[in-house]
């Protein structure tokens, strides 16, 4: 296991749609072990392989809690949405690839997402409240999307603007 960089908001790579897993092997089984070390080293609950980039449609996700320490661990490989809800939620979203800046994002309120574990294995997932969140967030990357497309353009420019403003501070600093 190892801790891999962040791809960063302005690399190609977080733009594009990743590529299909068809072999479910040790290398693939390395990636995700990799995925899982770097989002607890970032502090993250979710993260997808063009995040660290590695153009596959693979993402995990952590949301285990105090009360239930084994529930709330995923590993999705080629996951889709197949069913969302009609019903909206709306909540502030942030992004390991555009550390410190987050906005309000609507999205589905329940979402039902299939695909398959490491070993594939089929998965189906019927989530609600932050896992739905959670998991749309991640399978947009997997499809080039961030959580600034969702929101509205004088928004996004103003969270841009603050992204570009923060890059520049830490490039001086």
């Amino acid at each position: 296991m190892a801790v891999r960089r962040i791809v960063l908001l302005g690399e190609e790579i977080l733009r594009e749609p990743g590529v299909e897993v068809e072999a479910f092997d040790d290398e693939l089984r390395s990636l995700v072990a990799d995925m899982q070390e770097t989002m607890y080293f970032a502090e993250g609950i979710g993260l997808a392989a063009p995040q660290i980039g590695v153009s596959l449609r693979v993402c995990v996700l952590d949301l285990r809690d105090e009360d239930d320490p084994e529930a709330g661990r995923w590993v999705l490989v080629n996951p889709v949405v197949v069913e969302s809800s009609d019903e909206e939620d709306k909540a502030p979203e942030g992004c390991l690839s555009i550390p410190d800046m987050e906005d309000v994002v609507t999205r589905p309120a329940r979402v039902t997402v299939s695909g398959f574990d490491a070993q594939g294995e089929a998965v189906e997932i019927e989530a609600d409240e932050l896992l739905a969140r959670a998991l749309q967030h991640e399978i947009d990357h997997l499809d080039g999307v961030l959580f600034i497309d969702h929101l509205s353009t004088f928004k996004r420019r103003a969270l841009l603007k603050k992204w570009k403003k923060s890059q520049k501070e830490g490039a001086k600093g």
